[in-house]
């Protein structure tokens, strides 16, 4: 069998078990709030979410066509079939360790961090497109600022109009309400994280001389988005747990306002194109809910956790994936 095209078929199967492993690392985080505050049963909330990333997956492809170029060059990228296998792996090697042990890391943190560092141990520095990926960086860097804020506003609003509302009718209202704000979440996740590994896949059979545009395949859409959406129905209730309850306790209102607030900032992203962590956006959104309401009922140390593990998740997925390459590199 033609080493090229084992290659490239190994990277789909892997890229297809990242979006599977992304689906059901991810999923807590999207309906995690409307379970904790029982506005769905879990089963119920599990199959809104995959139904939702799975429609989602398939409506864009502007953020595929981001990781296909403006990382690195894949049309410039000599044995690019083994740097993306090897930053694939990487990837996946870090969602599960971090999916065990219960901590909402950024899928998307770990798959850029994955392919720079990949590339950078197969060609040196020069191989990434700076403007490119620092337009990426400034995207996960920036965007859970921007929910913390959009977190704490929103919360800040829906006080001001329901402060003189009955509050057993208001709480009935929002937990109604979140059923609609869990599936705008769930499909807001969709538009964004299916299309990481859409791209990852153009990225390889253009590497591999199969396809001669930064366009999507149908194909990869359709596998691609029924992958997140198998993986959204297994579900990761680790992280549940953690999103839930352990940043703050949730009630309907608060669930409804950070679910909204994290919705418009994916899906903000989508629309121009650039990947954000749905992790640590939403996390950040709860965060300023919970400070609109009262700053001591945030826990701080799970944030903590949280923020370091989104600090350390790039530099660490890309040294994995260094590491991986020159392993790789002896075989193939």
């Amino acid at each position: 069998m033609d080493m090229i095209f084992l290659l490239t078929a190994l990277i789909v199967i892997f890229a297809l078990a990242f979006d599977f492993i992304n689906g059901f690392h991810d999923t807590a985080n999207a309906i995690a709030t409307s379970v904790s505050t029982r506005a769905l049963a879990p089963r119920q909330a599990i199959i809104l979410a995959a139904t939702m990333n799975f429609i989602g997956a398939l409506t864009f492809t502007g953020v595929a066509k981001t990781i296909t170029k403006d990382i690195v060059d894949p049309f410039a990228l000599e044995n690019g079939s083994v740097v993306i296998l090897a930053a694939l792996t990487a990837a996946i090697a870090w969602n599960l360790i971090t999916w065990y042990y219960g901590i909402p890391s950024s899928s998307s943190h770990a798959l850029i961090g994955s392919v720079a560092g990949a590339a950078i141990s197969a060609a040196g520095f020069d191989i990434l497109h700076y403007e490119g990926f620092l337009k990426i960086m400034e995207s996960l860097v920036i965007s859970p600022f921007l929910a913390l804020g959009v977190g704490f506003v929103m919360m800040t609003l829906f006080r001001f109009i329901f402060k003189n509302a009955n509050l057993s009718r208001t709480t009935k209202g929002f937990r109604m309400f979140q059923v609609v704000t869990a599936s705008l979440q769930a499909y807001t996740h969709g538009t964004n994280d299916a299309q990481k590994a859409m791209g990852i896949i153009t990225m390889a059979l253009i590497a591999a001389g199969y396809h001669t545009s930064t366009d999507i395949p149908e194909w990869v859409r359709i596998s691609a988005a029924m992958a997140m959406g198998l993986g959204t129905a297994v579900g990761g209730w680790k992280i549940i747990k953690t999103v839930g309850g352990k940043i703050m306790k949730i009630r309907p209102i608060n669930g409804a306002a950070a679910d909204l607030s994290s919705a418009l900032i994916i899906f903000g992203a989508t629309t121009i194109h650039l990947p954000v962590s749905t992790t640590h956006v939403i996390s950040s959104a709860i965060m300023g809910v919970g400070a609109a309401q009262r700053v001591k009922g945030v826990k701080w140390g799970v944030a903590q956790r949280i923020v370091l593990t989104w600090i350390i998740t790039l530099p660490v997925s890309a040294l994995i994936a260094g590491f991986v390459y020159q392993i790789f590199r002896l075989f193939f």
